[in-house]
């Protein structure tokens, strides 16, 4: 791992030498040295990866290798950053020469670091470290383009292996006519797919049907009842300021009462996912009544006594471990290329699937990685691997999970190990990872290509290797995806091998230690006041805990960082003294009402993203016009923003109708993605005809408004992706470059299929009470590229946030003509499209 930091320190050297030409020379000779130094203990890695299993030494010798290459990158930041506060470099390096003490002094840096690497040589020597001359993993990078130009990842979710029979046990149980609130519990080992099954039966159209409140939360080992309690009662009456406010406000027992209030009357399932004490249920079981109208609680666990002991009377499943034909089935399905696998190739396979005693994490990471490691002799070495210093007949997991994690490059081994950072069982915007990658400055980009395309290839790769679940797409995008708990462990124990990131434990008590990325999942105060004041090179700090605002009191230490993720209290006021983070690259904040106008001095800034419920907008001052290398605002600001069109770098905009009526979209040139609400019909959208780089266009109009005129779209001749929400008079001219479209309560009174289908290019197809006709026209010349054809009803969970806008709804379509390749009625089981009756229920 220790190479990912080293490639990162020797590319940043050789940076800085370009950047930084007025240095002086014997100070540049001193900085070529050390880059030319790390390279040479780059090529001696493998071999200490490989030897320091069974060597504390090496460990050690590894982990001041990462220590030496994470603060070499540290010196360099922190000397550009005094620099730009200069009037000029020659200025800067003035300082540099005459050795102001209030100037930052890199050359004193460079040489302890000098010093550090040449006794870190001597013990290489010492513990006979050789050099191993292997690409391994280097193709991987290269990989990731490919597979991304080449192919889109959709989940496969549905996919169960081993246990059909599983469902439909359980099924019955959640549906049988039992009027007492009774629960299922699933238990199992880690790995074994206890969430994946939870999560089928959660999202089982039978369930969804037979279940008016549905609720699901994670309980992980480190959890707070009053927190679990909170996440029950926002999933079922929604994140409005005044719930929010009002929560706040509760005790422990106000929350069981307000929850138990909340459910009394109603059916209900829970899935209580994750639980790892029985403490942790007791806390939670007497917010759940009974009103015997047939309730159901689901209970996810690896502990045997929880599962038996939640319900007297409730029913107990063990999940099995899968036979030696479903463990080769379900490596086979996960295979990138099952039909190229050689008799040869099939045998070793086989011997490895079988020693993974049916384990299904580990069969389809072992999948994963034998897809990326394709041939018969290099299938060989991960099988030598594997069996390497192991005498049972059975191989640990943890072998085939790090085997996993030390194929890949060095940029997706610091991508991988950024999950780590996340709260367990913690579903993650995959938008929000990416930006963050980028921020941390893990993508670098080739040629032409854009930042964003490499980051979304780097998570392709890794779900693909099956490291990442993806837990939903759109447009055959992930949306949104996670980690399992086992793989989360892993990152951690890596992360901590080489200082990658700290999460705070406010158990231990301890001084914040010296790694530049810090998490914090609780008790943020504390952190604060244990926060070791001379760490200058901490660059990244992650809040995740929503009690805390945090105080920028010690802005000498976070003076450096360029991530800053914060939970705030609803209400409260960024204070301007933000304004002095001039290396900041990413703000993430979450319930803000207001940014001060100091935000113009973030000349950095790549990401500003806002994250308010319930339609809660926040104040943007004027002067975030100024921050010209922003990519992605993602901000639901209230007024409009003079000057937006000044911020060229713009990749993502997200708006409302009023603050797009002064813009002048000539100059966003590199705009890809718009999204803009609260349309009127009064309002004229033809300026978006001048993005002429535009991929991604959603257009939402104000409850059942009616749209403008929408002729314009087909002059976006680069457009591929487009919603549009609101009663539309007619479809317009669609470009031909559309690949996916979605209509959503547009009303229309004409077919509108003959026109959908003679667009060349369109796969992916989404009606919601988009026709209120009755016949739906398919001729055999139509949808020639046409993949997936969804009809859902009003009021569907994936288009539709506001909960207590579901209404049951069904329609009667009559469809002639040809067969598609995939049709889709809400993944419920409905008749195919060669059948001539098709009823829409409600998900």
């Amino acid at each position: 791992m220790a190479d990912a930091f080293v490639s990162l320190a020797v590319q940043k050297l050789g940076d800085f030498l370009i950047q930084q030409v007025s240095l002086r020379t014997n100070l540049r000779d001193e900085i070529r040295w050390l880059r030319t130094e790390l390279l040479i203990i780059q090529s001696f890695l493998k071999d200490a990866e490989q030897k320091k299993s069974g060597d504390h030494r090496i460990q050690q010798w590894v982990f001041e290798i990462n220590s030496i290459a994470n603060d070499a990158v540290a010196i360099l930041e922190t000397y550009s950053f005094e620099a730009g506060k200069r009037a000029s470099r020659l200025k800067a390096c003035a300082c540099i020469c005459r050795k102001e003490k209030k100037f930052y002094n890199v050359a004193e840096e460079i040489q302890s670091l000098k010093q550090r690497i040449m006794d870190i040589s001597r013990k290489r020597e010492t513990y006979g470290i050789t050099n191993i001359n292997s690409n391994a993993g280097e193709g991987s990078s290269n990989q990731v383009t490919t597979l991304r130009r080449t192919t889109s990842y959709i989940d496969d979710d549905d996919i169960f292996v081993g246990f059909q029979d599983v469902v439909q046990t359980l099924l019955a149980q959640l549906l049988k006519a039992e009027p007492r609130r009774s629960v299922i519990s699933i238990h199992g080992m880690g790995g074994l797919g206890k969430t994946t099954l939870a999560r089928n039966l959660y999202n089982s159209p039978n369930i969804v049907s037979s279940f008016p409140t549905r609720a699901w939360i994670c309980v992980s080992q480190e959890y707070n009842t009053m927190d679990l309690l909170k996440a029950i009662i926002k999933s079922i009456q929604g994140c409005t300021k005044e719930t929010l406010d009002l929560l706040e406000k509760m005790a422990e027992t106000d929350l069981e009462n307000h929850l138990r209030d909340l459910l009394k009357g109603r059916k209900y399932l829970v899935v209580v996912d994750d639980v790892w004490k029985r403490e942790a249920w007791k806390g939670l079981k007497r917010a759940f009544p009974d009103s015997k109208n047939g309730s159901r609680v689901i209970i996810t666990t690896r502990q045997g006594d929880v599962a038996e002991r939640a319900d007297d009377r409730g029913f107990v499943h063990k999940l099995r471990f899968l036979s030696q034909e479903e463990s080769w089935d379900l490596f086979c399905r996960k295979l990138v290329d099952v039909r190229a696998m050689v008799p040869a190739m099939e045998s070793l396979a086989k011997d490895m699937v079988e020693k993974c005693r049916g384990l299904p994490l580990a069969i389809v990471v072992l999948s994963g990685l034998l897809s990326h490691r394709w041939g018969l002799d290099k299938w060989q070495n991960v099988k030598d691997c594997l069996w390497k210093d192991i005498e049972e007949d059975s191989i640990e997991i943890s072998y085939i999970l790090s085997l996993s994690f030390n194929d890949l490059s060095a940029a997706l081994k610091k991508c991988f190990l950024y999950f780590g950072v996340f709260p367990e069982d913690h579903v993650i915007y995959a938008d929000n990872i990416m930006r963050l990658w980028m921020a941390e400055g893990f993508i670098i980009p080739r040629g032409e290509e854009r930042m964003e395309d490499v980051a979304e290839g780097f998570l392709n790769e890794l779900i693909r290797r099956s490291l990442v679940q993806v837990v939903d797409a759109v447009w055959e995008k992930v949306t949104h995806c996670r980690v399992h708990d086992l793989l989360r462990d892993l990152a951690i124990q890596k992360a901590l091998e080489v200082s990658f990131f700290d999460i705070y434990d406010p158990r231990k008590n301890l001084k914040s230690t010296s790694c530049i990325r810090h998490a914090i999942h609780s008790e943020g105060e504390r952190y604060l006041s244990s926060l070791d004041l001379s760490n200058s090179k901490l660059r990244s700090i992650m809040y995740f805990d929503p009690h805390f605002c945090i105080v920028f009191q010690h802005i000498d230490v976070f003076r450096h960082i360029y991530v800053l993720h914060l939970d705030i209290n609803y209400g409260e006021v960024i204070p301007d003294a933000i304004g002095s983070l001039y290396d900041l690259k990413l703000l993430s904040l979450r319930r803000v009402s207001e940014i001060p106008s100091s935000i113009r001095n973030l000349k950095n800034l790549q990401t500003l993203v806002v994250v308010n419920m319930d339609r809660w907008f926040c104040q943007l001052p004027p002067e975030t016009a100024d921050l010209i290398n922003l990519r992605h605002l993602v901000v639901p600001y209230s007024i409009p923003l003079a000057g937006i069109s000044k911020l060229t770098s713009l990749q993502v905009l997200r708006v409302n109708c009023d603050q797009w009526k002064d813009v002048d979209p000539v100059d966003l040139v590199n705009l890809r993605e718009l999204e803009m609400g609260n349309i009127e019909n009064s309002y004229s959208l033809n300026n978006i005809s001048s993005l002429k780089n535009l991929n991604t266009l959603r257009l939402l109009c104000e409850d059942d408004e009616l749209f403008p005129s929408l002729e314009f779209v087909n002059s976006c001749e680069k457009l591929q992706k487009l919603s549009l929400r609101g009663r539309l008079e007619k479809l317009p001219v669609f470009p031909d470059s559309i690949t996916m479209i979605v209509i959503w309560q547009s009303r229309l009174t004409k077919d509108p299929m003959p026109i959908l289908g003679m667009l060349p290019n369109l796969r992916n197809l989404h009606l919601s009470r988009a026709y209120e006709g009755e016949e739906i026209m398919c001729s055999d010349n139509s949808f020639s590229q046409l993949e997936f054809l969804r009809l859902y009803a009003e009021g569907d969970s994936r288009e539709n946030e506001t909960r207590e806008a579901f209404q049951t709804y069904t329609k009667s379509y009559k469809i002639i003509g040809k067969e598609m390749k995939t049709f889709e009625l809400m993944k419920m089981g409905c008749p195919s499209i060669n059948q001539v009756s098709v009823t829409l229920l409600i998900l």
